[in-house]
């Protein structure tokens, strides 16, 4: 089974999400993503309001100028990530990005306004 890492910005950081998402809760280590703001977004989905406490969620929105967006990296499993995949409503697309450290990890941002490798082409290459 693969390793990989993901960068949470949001929800995914909360223990409770965490547990509800994974059955765990996740180490990991600060860092952050540029060329991208927060914004946020009103979830509709029920289970994942259940999970995070909350309708509003942030979302990452790519910007032309530099910004850094504090988060957290996990190193999951391909389980793991299917199921953050499941958490993460349709408004989000999940992207491969460079981060301030240097290492590449998926995040999840609005959905149409990928910049980076998204999940289908990563599985082609």
């Amino acid at each position: 089974m693969s390793t990989h890492l993901l960068f949470s910005y949001g929800t995914l950081r909360q223990p409770e999400v965490q547990r509800s998402v994974f059955g765990r809760e996740l180490d990991g280590r600060e860092d952050e993503i540029t060329g991208y703001e927060l914004g946020e977004i009103t979830i509709t989905d029920p289970a994942v309001i259940a999970a995070s406490g909350s309708a509003i969620h942030p979302v990452l929105r790519p910007v032309e100028h530099e910004t850094g967006i504090p988060g957290r990296v996990f190193t999951v499993d391909d389980d793991d990530l299917a199921a953050a995949d499941k958490y993460e409503v349709a408004d989000y697309t999940r992207i491969l990005v460079p981060l301030r450290s240097g290492a590449q990890a998926w995040v999840y941002v609005l959905a149409g306004s990928d910049t980076g490798i998204t999940a289908a082409e990563a599985s082609d290459t």
